[in-house]
């Protein structure tokens, strides 16, 4: 759906940023935004907000406005998530645990379909109870197996760093298609397995940055 080969990664951030401000407009019954109002609310100017759209072609109309509804359902289609993915999160430890119960995820299409983890006393059978929507906590050495049989396309990752290479090489053979890693170490992957490397350090050292200087 592009118009350029490539996309800046700050304009596919504030996409998803765009997109969540849209939904809470048409929870107000908001039909019509205009780029000055939608950058308003995303922090941002007008002429960014323009020129972010302007990588996908021609969205509103001059004058008028983008239709809330019709530009929230683009912006899904250009992000992939007009349809569901399927997740497996490995390490179920404090982070692991939260993302199992975290609802918004259901909300972008994101499902989380299995979990993993190397210690016996983790591997119950379920989690989740208060969703009402149990996640399977599995061993380790179940995971190409239960990728395969449920279609699991991303793999988050959520162990101690020393672990951390460990399961990316386990996920690489178990055929998924991407990674998004939240353990400190960073994980490496052939180049046909999309990977994210997401350190809560590095955010602090960019803010800590900015407010020294």
């Amino acid at each position: 759906m592009a118009k350029y080969p490539k996309i800046p990664e700050a304009t596919i951030r504030r996409l998803s940023n765009y997109l969540k401000c849209l939904e809470n407009l048409e929870n107000k019954n908001e039909k019509v935004a205009s780029s000055a109002s939608l950058a308003s609310i995303c922090n941002v100017n007008a002429a960014q907000v323009r020129k972010d759209f302007a990588y996908f072609g021609e969205f509103g109309i001059r004058g008028m406005g983008y239709n809330v509804k019709e530009l929230k359902n683009n912006i899904k289609e250009i992000l992939g998530i007009n349809r569901e993915w399927r997740i497996a999160v490995v390490g179920i430890g404090n982070m692991g645990s939260a993302l199992l119960v975290y609802k918004d995820f259901l909300k972008q299409n994101y499902r989380i379909v299995a979990a993993f983890d190397i210690d016996p006393v983790k591997v119950i059978g379920n989690i989740s109870e208060r969703m009402g929507r149990p996640v399977e906590i599995l061993h380790i050495d179940r995971l190409k197996e239960v990728v395969a049989a449920r279609k699991i396309e991303i793999g988050i990752i959520t162990t101690p760093p020393q672990e951390a290479q460990k399961v990316a090489d386990l996920l690489v053979n178990a055929n998924i298609k991407g990674i998004l890693n939240f353990s400190p170490a960073p994980v490496r992957a052939p180049d046909n397995i999309k990977v994210r490397n997401l350190f809560f350090t590095s955010a602090l050292d960019n803010l800590v940055y900015y407010l020294t200087n």
